[in-house]
């Protein structure tokens, strides 16, 4: 159920003992959020399971002005994590005014669960044989309480179309963004990362754990190069030729980069060149040849077969698909690399 004036309306569900941080990145992100006119594109509440107080983990309680009736209005329901999720679930059975209040959400809403927050939609019955993620420390817990849950620990976040669940902090900026995308476009993620200063798209199916996230300061780093290739997208770039620039053997920076990115630099490459092609192919009406050459894939074809395997559809769907939603791509993309 969209606002009185068209928004979409989410609803993010603090229970007690949330997770400061997790529970600010909705608002923060959906909030910034705004149409080429300057109007916000979200209606965004905070909401308690009975409408009173909740603890929060960094010392302080928090009054909200909504209850679970929010829930019931919500075109998206967003749950943080907190600080005794996992347990407190009972060994995968709700407590029954958090199972009531969920009960509440229409049938059609989308569910947005931050790290832990997956053991709230898995005791709902909600992930029942569908893919989902969660912390990485959890997962093994997670996956003994709940198993009819496909659960990969080793993602960023899993869409699931109606059902998202993000793995952790940075993880569910990263899963706010990809809503973004998915709603209206890449431009108006990207409006938003800048806005918020976030780093405007990780895939999916990026590692959550990464061996040396900020190297020694004694090491030389692939930052530099990353940008420097971000502004060539269109050239052939091989992997030599990124070597060179970071002053590197081709083992040294294969190897560096994989523990700074999380993944090799040839399947970086690839999704950042996707992510190029869908933003050229929502904003304009370039041929898609044109399309191809500019985002680095060389030829349509290339295109084609990159966005079939990345996506599930090609190019020319993905625009109509993308236009005819009236500025937002209903396809879900998976974590699936």
């Amino acid at each position: 159920m969209a606002s009185n004036d068209g928004r979409h309306r989410v609803a993010v569900l603090a229970l007690d003992g949330v997770y400061a941080f997790e529970l600010g990145i909705p608002p923060r992100i959906f909030g910034a959020a705004e149409d080429a006119e300057g109007r916000p594109l979200y209606d965004i509440v905070v909401c308690t399971v009975d409408g009173g107080p909740v603890r929060t983990d960094a010392g302080f309680r928090m009054a909200v002005e909504h209850g679970p009736e929010a829930l019931a209005e919500a075109d998206t329901v967003v749950i943080p994590p907190t600080e005794r999720l996992c347990g407190g679930t009972n060994g995968g059975v709700l407590p029954e005014p958090l199972a009531a209040a969920l009960a509440r959400v229409r049938p059609g809403t989308r569910w947005v669960s931050f790290c832990t927050a997956s053991y709230v939609l898995a005791a709902a019955g909600l992930l029942d044989g569908r893919p989902a993620t969660t912390h990485w420390k959890e997962a093994a817990h997670f996956r003994r309480t709940f198993p009819r849950v496909a659960v990969d620990e080793d993602v960023l976040f899993v869409d699931d179309g109606d059902i998202l669940t993000a793995a952790g902090v940075g993880a569910g900026v990263d899963l706010c963004l990809h809503l973004l995308r998915r709603d209206h476009g890449s431009a108006v993620a990207h409006r938003v990362a800048r806005f918020c200063v976030v780093p405007p798209w990780r895939e999916g199916g990026q590692a959550q754990y990464i061996e040396r996230p900020v190297p020694e300061p004694t090491l030389a780093t692939t930052a530099a190069t990353r940008a420097w290739a971000l502004e060539r997208l269109h050239e052939p770039l091989p992997l030599g030729e990124l070597a060179a620039h970071a002053r590197m053997s081709l083992r040294t920076f294969t190897r560096r980069f994989q523990e700074e990115v999380g993944m090799p630099p040839g399947r970086w490459l690839t999704a950042q060149r996707i992510e190029l092609a869908r933003g050229l192919l929502e904003s304009s009406d370039l041929p898609i040849d044109v399309v191809a050459h500019r985002a680095g894939f060389g030829t349509g074809n290339s295109l084609r077969q990159h966005m079939r395997s990345v996506l599930g559809v090609s190019p020319a769907a993905y625009r109509k698909t993308f236009t005819a939603a009236t500025g937002g791509y209903s396809r879900p993309v998976t974590s699936a690399s």
